[in-house]
Protein backbone atom coordinates (compact mmCIF):
# COMPACT_ATOMS: atom_id res chain seq x y z
CA UNK A 1 0.00 0.00 0.00
CA UNK A 2 1.72 3.13 -1.05
CA UNK A 3 2.07 6.05 1.19
CA UNK A 4 -0.35 9.15 0.90
CA UNK A 5 1.54 12.05 -0.41
CA UNK A 6 1.45 14.89 2.54
CA UNK A 7 1.26 18.64 1.37
CA UNK A 8 4.27 20.28 2.47
CA UNK A 9 4.03 23.17 5.10
CA UNK A 10 5.30 25.31 2.25
CA UNK A 11 2.13 24.13 -0.04
CA UNK A 12 -0.01 24.89 2.99
CA UNK A 13 1.36 28.13 4.05
CA UNK A 14 0.75 29.36 0.47
CA UNK A 15 -2.76 28.28 0.12
CA UNK A 16 -3.40 29.45 3.30
CA UNK A 17 -1.97 33.13 2.52
CA UNK A 18 -3.96 33.33 -0.88
CA UNK A 19 -7.09 32.58 0.89
CA UNK A 20 -6.29 35.44 3.23
CA UNK A 21 -5.05 37.97 0.25
CA UNK A 22 -8.21 37.44 -1.55
CA UNK A 23 -10.18 37.42 1.22
CA UNK A 24 -8.58 40.62 2.36
CA UNK A 25 -8.73 41.85 -1.29
CA UNK A 26 -12.68 41.29 -0.82
CA UNK A 27 -12.91 43.33 2.01
CA UNK A 28 -10.68 46.13 0.39
CA UNK A 29 -13.49 46.29 -2.37
CA UNK A 30 -16.36 46.32 0.00
CA UNK A 31 -14.87 49.71 1.62
CA UNK A 32 -14.45 51.23 -1.21
CA UNK A 33 -17.29 50.57 -3.18
CA UNK A 34 -19.23 53.22 -1.61
CA UNK A 35 -16.81 55.97 -3.33
CA UNK A 36 -16.47 54.18 -6.59
CA UNK A 37 -18.34 56.62 -8.51
CA UNK A 38 -16.52 59.69 -7.13
CA UNK A 39 -12.98 57.64 -7.61
CA UNK A 40 -14.03 56.37 -11.36
CA UNK A 41 -15.10 60.21 -12.05
CA UNK A 42 -11.49 61.77 -10.01
CA UNK A 43 -9.57 59.05 -12.29
CA UNK A 44 -10.99 60.13 -15.54
CA UNK A 45 -10.94 63.67 -14.73
CA UNK A 46 -7.32 63.42 -13.72
CA UNK A 47 -6.47 61.67 -16.64
CA UNK A 48 -7.74 64.50 -18.78
CA UNK A 49 -6.33 67.57 -17.17
CA UNK A 50 -2.96 65.71 -15.81
CA UNK A 51 -1.34 66.71 -19.33
CA UNK A 52 -1.95 70.53 -18.77
CA UNK A 53 -0.79 69.95 -15.37
CA UNK A 54 2.61 68.33 -16.89
CA UNK A 55 3.27 71.02 -18.78
CA UNK A 56 2.70 73.78 -16.32
CA UNK A 57 4.95 72.06 -13.82
CA UNK A 58 7.42 70.22 -16.00
CA UNK A 59 10.44 73.02 -15.60
CA UNK A 60 9.15 73.19 -11.97
CA UNK A 61 11.85 72.48 -8.73
CA UNK A 62 9.26 71.08 -6.15
CA UNK A 63 12.81 69.82 -4.02
CA UNK A 64 12.68 72.58 -1.70
CA UNK A 65 10.57 73.89 1.03
CA UNK A 66 9.14 76.54 -0.86
CA UNK A 67 8.64 74.21 -3.90
CA UNK A 68 6.67 72.19 -1.82
CA UNK A 69 4.47 75.01 -0.91
CA UNK A 70 4.12 76.07 -4.51
CA UNK A 71 3.02 72.44 -5.15
CA UNK A 72 0.97 71.70 -3.06
CA UNK A 73 -0.75 75.35 -4.11
CA UNK A 74 -0.83 74.24 -7.55
CA UNK A 75 -2.48 70.77 -7.00
CA UNK A 76 -5.25 72.62 -4.85
CA UNK A 77 -5.73 75.01 -7.83
CA UNK A 78 -6.11 72.35 -10.34
CA UNK A 79 -8.16 70.07 -8.44
CA UNK A 80 -11.21 72.95 -7.72
CA UNK A 81 -10.47 74.69 -11.09
CA UNK A 82 -11.39 71.27 -12.83
CA UNK A 83 -14.81 70.72 -10.62
CA UNK A 84 -15.64 74.61 -10.99
CA UNK A 85 -15.04 74.69 -15.09
CA UNK A 86 -17.11 71.62 -14.91
CA UNK A 87 -20.04 72.40 -12.59
CA UNK A 88 -21.17 76.05 -13.61
CA UNK A 89 -22.22 74.78 -17.06
CA UNK A 90 -23.70 71.76 -15.44
CA UNK A 91 -25.39 72.79 -13.00
CA UNK A 92 -27.30 75.72 -15.23
CA UNK A 93 -27.47 72.99 -18.23
CA UNK A 94 -29.41 70.68 -15.46
CA UNK A 95 -31.71 73.49 -14.32
CA UNK A 96 -32.67 74.95 -17.62
CA UNK A 97 -33.35 71.10 -18.61
CA UNK A 98 -35.65 70.43 -16.15
CA UNK A 99 -37.80 73.84 -16.33
CA UNK A 100 -37.75 73.53 -20.42
CA UNK A 101 -38.86 70.10 -20.22
CA UNK A 102 -41.72 71.00 -18.40
CA UNK A 103 -42.63 73.94 -20.39
CA UNK A 104 -43.06 70.99 -23.12
CA UNK A 105 -45.18 68.91 -21.47
CA UNK A 106 -47.61 71.57 -19.89
CA UNK A 107 -47.93 73.20 -23.43
CA UNK A 108 -48.55 69.78 -24.82
CA UNK A 109 -51.27 69.18 -22.31
CA UNK A 110 -53.01 72.58 -22.88
CA UNK A 111 -53.01 71.95 -26.83
CA UNK A 112 -54.58 68.05 -26.40
CA UNK A 113 -56.89 69.90 -24.08
CA UNK A 114 -57.86 73.29 -25.44
CA UNK A 115 -57.64 72.09 -28.83
CA UNK A 116 -59.48 68.75 -29.28
CA UNK A 117 -59.93 69.20 -32.88
CA UNK A 118 -56.35 70.61 -33.77
CA UNK A 119 -55.17 67.38 -33.95
CA UNK A 120 -57.89 64.59 -35.32
CA UNK A 121 -56.77 64.24 -38.56
CA UNK A 122 -53.66 63.13 -37.01
CA UNK A 123 -54.89 60.78 -34.72
CA UNK A 124 -57.27 59.40 -37.32
CA UNK A 125 -54.13 58.41 -39.34
CA UNK A 126 -52.60 57.07 -36.06
CA UNK A 127 -55.50 54.81 -35.23
CA UNK A 128 -56.17 53.42 -39.35
CA UNK A 129 -52.04 52.63 -39.19
CA UNK A 130 -52.48 50.61 -36.18
CA UNK A 131 -55.58 49.27 -37.70
CA UNK A 132 -53.82 48.29 -40.74
CA UNK A 133 -50.50 46.99 -39.14
CA UNK A 134 -52.19 44.79 -37.05
CA UNK A 135 -54.67 43.18 -39.58
CA UNK A 136 -57.29 44.48 -38.08
CA UNK A 137 -56.53 43.02 -34.93
CA UNK A 138 -55.95 45.83 -32.93
CA UNK A 139 -58.80 49.27 -32.69
CA UNK A 140 -57.98 52.63 -30.96
CA UNK A 141 -60.25 55.12 -31.47
CA UNK A 142 -58.63 58.68 -31.88
CA UNK A 143 -60.08 59.66 -28.83
CA UNK A 144 -58.64 56.88 -26.47
CA UNK A 145 -55.16 57.55 -28.27
CA UNK A 146 -55.63 61.13 -27.36
CA UNK A 147 -56.79 60.13 -23.44
CA UNK A 148 -53.59 58.01 -23.41
CA UNK A 149 -51.35 60.73 -24.81
CA UNK A 150 -52.75 62.85 -22.33
CA UNK A 151 -52.10 61.11 -19.58
CA UNK A 152 -48.96 60.01 -20.28
CA UNK A 153 -47.63 63.22 -20.18
CA UNK A 154 -49.46 63.57 -16.94
CA UNK A 155 -46.80 60.81 -15.68
CA UNK A 156 -44.08 62.33 -17.38
CA UNK A 157 -44.58 65.32 -15.56
CA UNK A 158 -45.25 64.11 -11.94
CA UNK A 159 -42.17 61.88 -12.99
CA UNK A 160 -39.81 65.04 -13.69
CA UNK A 161 -41.29 66.67 -10.46
CA UNK A 162 -40.27 63.37 -8.28
CA UNK A 163 -37.01 63.82 -10.12
CA UNK A 164 -36.50 67.19 -9.09
CA UNK A 165 -37.56 66.75 -5.69
CA UNK A 166 -34.90 64.13 -5.14
CA UNK A 167 -32.40 65.78 -6.78
CA UNK A 168 -32.97 68.59 -4.44
CA UNK A 169 -33.14 65.98 -1.40
CA UNK A 170 -29.49 64.83 -2.18
CA UNK A 171 -28.14 68.35 -2.93
CA UNK A 172 -25.79 67.52 0.70
CA UNK A 173 -24.84 63.85 -0.63
CA UNK A 174 -23.82 65.60 -4.09
CA UNK A 175 -21.91 68.33 -2.37
CA UNK A 176 -20.34 65.76 -0.45
CA UNK A 177 -18.71 63.81 -3.24
CA UNK A 178 -17.82 67.14 -5.03
CA UNK A 179 -15.63 67.61 -1.66
CA UNK A 180 -13.97 64.34 -2.38
CA UNK A 181 -13.70 64.24 -5.65
CA UNK A 182 -11.70 67.51 -4.90
CA UNK A 183 -9.76 65.87 -2.33
CA UNK A 184 -9.06 62.79 -4.73
CA UNK A 185 -7.99 65.36 -6.98
CA UNK A 186 -5.43 67.10 -5.17
CA UNK A 187 -3.57 63.70 -4.01
CA UNK A 188 -3.75 62.53 -8.18
CA UNK A 189 -2.24 65.82 -8.95
CA UNK A 190 0.28 66.11 -5.72
CA UNK A 191 1.13 61.98 -5.90
CA UNK A 192 0.26 60.81 -9.08
CA UNK A 193 3.01 59.16 -10.22
CA UNK A 194 4.22 57.57 -6.90
CA UNK A 195 0.49 55.97 -6.65
CA UNK A 196 0.46 54.64 -10.47
CA UNK A 197 3.73 53.03 -9.11
CA UNK A 198 1.94 51.96 -6.25
CA UNK A 199 -0.87 49.88 -8.66
CA UNK A 200 1.50 48.84 -10.92
CA UNK A 201 4.03 47.32 -8.07
CA UNK A 202 0.97 44.84 -6.73
CA UNK A 203 -0.65 43.63 -9.64
CA UNK A 204 0.79 40.54 -10.23
CA UNK A 205 1.06 40.83 -14.41
CA UNK A 206 4.95 41.32 -16.47
CA UNK A 207 5.51 45.56 -15.60
CA UNK A 208 5.78 46.11 -19.51
CA UNK A 209 1.80 44.17 -19.75
CA UNK A 210 0.52 46.22 -17.06
CA UNK A 211 2.41 49.73 -18.34
CA UNK A 212 0.78 48.92 -22.08
CA UNK A 213 -2.87 48.44 -20.24
CA UNK A 214 -2.19 51.84 -18.07
CA UNK A 215 -1.40 53.64 -21.16
CA UNK A 216 -4.15 52.16 -23.00
CA UNK A 217 -6.29 53.31 -20.40
CA UNK A 218 -5.31 56.67 -20.77
CA UNK A 219 -5.38 56.87 -24.48
CA UNK A 220 -9.16 55.23 -24.39
CA UNK A 221 -9.92 58.08 -22.09
CA UNK A 222 -8.96 60.59 -23.80
CA UNK A 223 -9.73 59.75 -27.27
CA UNK A 224 -13.13 58.69 -26.19
CA UNK A 225 -13.40 62.06 -24.47
CA UNK A 226 -12.38 63.88 -27.54
CA UNK A 227 -13.98 61.35 -30.46
CA UNK A 228 -17.31 61.15 -28.73
CA UNK A 229 -18.19 63.12 -25.90
CA UNK A 230 -16.60 66.41 -27.13
CA UNK A 231 -17.98 66.26 -30.79
CA UNK A 232 -21.51 65.65 -28.86
CA UNK A 233 -21.15 68.68 -26.87
CA UNK A 234 -20.20 70.55 -29.54
CA UNK A 235 -23.11 69.14 -31.95
CA UNK A 236 -25.51 69.63 -29.21
CA UNK A 237 -24.11 73.56 -28.76
CA UNK A 238 -24.45 74.12 -32.29
CA UNK A 239 -28.38 72.66 -32.52
CA UNK A 240 -28.84 75.26 -29.58
CA UNK A 241 -27.82 78.23 -31.72
CA UNK A 242 -30.15 76.75 -34.72
CA UNK A 243 -33.15 75.95 -32.59
CA UNK A 244 -33.15 79.78 -30.85
CA UNK A 245 -33.05 81.06 -34.46
CA UNK A 246 -35.37 79.01 -35.60
CA UNK A 247 -37.07 79.93 -32.35
CA UNK A 248 -38.11 76.17 -31.48
CA UNK A 249 -39.69 75.38 -27.96
CA UNK A 250 -37.81 73.96 -25.20
CA UNK A 251 -33.91 74.35 -27.40
CA UNK A 252 -31.99 72.90 -24.48
CA UNK A 253 -33.68 69.87 -24.04
CA UNK A 254 -33.87 69.21 -27.83
CA UNK A 255 -30.17 70.67 -28.01
CA UNK A 256 -29.53 67.44 -25.17
CA UNK A 257 -31.29 64.90 -27.25
CA UNK A 258 -28.89 65.60 -29.88
CA UNK A 259 -26.05 64.79 -27.91
CA UNK A 260 -27.16 61.72 -26.59
CA UNK A 261 -28.35 60.87 -30.40
CA UNK A 262 -24.90 62.07 -31.60
CA UNK A 263 -23.54 58.40 -29.96
CA UNK A 264 -25.86 56.73 -32.29
CA UNK A 265 -24.33 55.52 -35.23
CA UNK A 266 -25.48 56.41 -38.95
CA UNK A 267 -28.74 58.37 -38.15
CA UNK A 268 -26.92 60.46 -35.08
CA UNK A 269 -27.97 63.83 -34.46
CA UNK A 270 -30.87 63.81 -37.52
CA UNK A 271 -32.94 61.36 -35.28
CA UNK A 272 -33.61 65.27 -33.71
CA UNK A 273 -33.63 67.73 -36.18
CA UNK A 274 -35.40 65.91 -38.91
CA UNK A 275 -38.43 65.36 -37.37
CA UNK A 276 -38.81 69.25 -36.12
CA UNK A 277 -38.12 70.31 -39.35
CA UNK A 278 -40.75 67.82 -41.17
CA UNK A 279 -43.23 69.21 -37.87
CA UNK A 280 -42.93 72.66 -39.40
CA UNK A 281 -43.12 71.76 -42.75
CA UNK A 282 -46.54 69.75 -41.97
CA UNK A 283 -47.65 72.94 -39.98
CA UNK A 284 -47.52 75.14 -43.17
CA UNK A 285 -43.96 76.43 -43.01
CA UNK A 286 -42.80 74.92 -45.73
CA UNK A 287 -40.15 77.19 -47.15
CA UNK A 288 -39.00 77.78 -43.00
CA UNK A 289 -38.94 73.92 -42.56
CA UNK A 290 -36.70 73.20 -45.82
CA UNK A 291 -34.58 76.16 -44.54
CA UNK A 292 -34.31 74.79 -40.89
CA UNK A 293 -33.63 71.29 -42.52
CA UNK A 294 -30.79 72.53 -44.72
CA UNK A 295 -29.34 74.33 -42.13
CA UNK A 296 -29.34 71.66 -39.79
CA UNK A 297 -28.14 69.19 -41.62
CA UNK A 298 -24.68 71.50 -42.79
CA UNK A 299 -24.17 72.83 -39.14
CA UNK A 300 -25.13 69.58 -37.33
CA UNK A 301 -24.47 66.73 -38.63
CA UNK A 302 -22.30 67.48 -40.90
CA UNK A 303 -19.77 68.55 -37.93
CA UNK A 304 -19.89 64.65 -36.86
CA UNK A 305 -17.95 64.32 -39.72
CA UNK A 306 -15.52 66.39 -39.92
CA UNK A 307 -14.69 66.82 -36.24
CA UNK A 308 -14.67 63.03 -35.44
CA UNK A 309 -11.82 61.96 -37.67
CA UNK A 310 -9.74 65.13 -36.81
CA UNK A 311 -9.93 63.89 -33.14
CA UNK A 312 -9.59 60.03 -33.42
CA UNK A 313 -6.90 59.64 -36.33
CA UNK A 314 -7.96 55.98 -35.93
CA UNK A 315 -6.65 56.36 -32.78
CA UNK A 316 -9.58 53.62 -31.67
CA UNK A 317 -9.45 50.70 -33.58
CA UNK A 318 -13.30 49.63 -32.59
CA UNK A 319 -16.00 49.87 -35.04
CA UNK A 320 -18.77 52.41 -33.99
CA UNK A 321 -21.13 50.00 -33.74
CA UNK A 322 -19.08 47.85 -30.84
CA UNK A 323 -19.09 51.60 -29.31
CA UNK A 324 -22.54 52.28 -29.52
CA UNK A 325 -23.38 49.01 -28.32
CA UNK A 326 -20.60 48.94 -25.46
CA UNK A 327 -22.46 52.59 -24.06
CA UNK A 328 -25.60 51.32 -24.73
CA UNK A 329 -24.77 47.84 -22.80
CA UNK A 330 -22.44 50.24 -19.60
CA UNK A 331 -25.06 52.20 -19.15
CA UNK A 332 -27.45 49.14 -18.71
CA UNK A 333 -24.99 47.56 -16.54
CA UNK A 334 -23.31 50.80 -14.34
CA UNK A 335 -25.56 53.37 -14.72
CA UNK A 336 -24.65 56.81 -15.59
CA UNK A 337 -20.85 55.21 -15.47
CA UNK A 338 -21.01 52.64 -18.03
CA UNK A 339 -20.66 56.04 -20.45
CA UNK A 340 -17.53 55.71 -19.94
CA UNK A 341 -17.07 51.93 -18.20
CA UNK A 342 -18.36 50.33 -21.20
CA UNK A 343 -16.15 51.31 -24.13
CA UNK A 344 -13.22 51.03 -21.94
CA UNK A 345 -13.78 47.73 -20.75
CA UNK A 346 -14.26 46.46 -24.41
CA UNK A 347 -10.98 48.02 -25.50
CA UNK A 348 -9.17 46.94 -22.15
CA UNK A 349 -10.60 43.06 -22.78
CA UNK A 350 -9.41 43.37 -26.08
CA UNK A 351 -5.73 44.40 -25.53
CA UNK A 352 -5.60 41.95 -22.51
CA UNK A 353 -6.68 39.13 -25.30
CA UNK A 354 -3.89 40.49 -27.63
CA UNK A 355 -1.44 40.52 -25.06
CA UNK A 356 -2.32 37.22 -23.88
CA UNK A 357 -2.40 35.74 -27.95
CA UNK A 358 1.16 37.29 -27.78
CA UNK A 359 2.37 36.32 -24.73
CA UNK A 360 1.52 32.31 -25.63
CA UNK A 361 2.24 33.00 -29.26
CA UNK A 362 -0.86 32.43 -30.65
CA UNK A 363 -2.32 33.87 -34.22
CA UNK A 364 -5.38 34.06 -35.29
CA UNK A 365 -4.64 35.22 -38.85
Amino acid sequence: MSDLIQPSPKTIQNIVFGALLIILFILVCRLFAPFFTVLLWSILLYVLAAPFYQRITKKMNFSTHRGKILQNILAASFSMGTIVIILIPLSFVVFQFFRQIMELIHLAQDFFIAKPGAVDDALEYISDLILDLSSGMIVIRPDEIQRRIVQLLGVSLQNILQISSTVARDVGSFLLGLVFMIFCLFFFYLDGAYLSRIVLHVIPIRKEYITALVGKFKEITRNLFLGYIIVGIVQAVMAYVVFTIFHVRGTLVFAILVLICSFIPMFGAGLIWFPLGMLRILGGDAVGGIVFLLVSGFFISTLDNFLRPLFLQHRIQLHPLFIFVSILGGVAVFGFNGLVLGPILVILFLTVLDLFLTEHNINLD
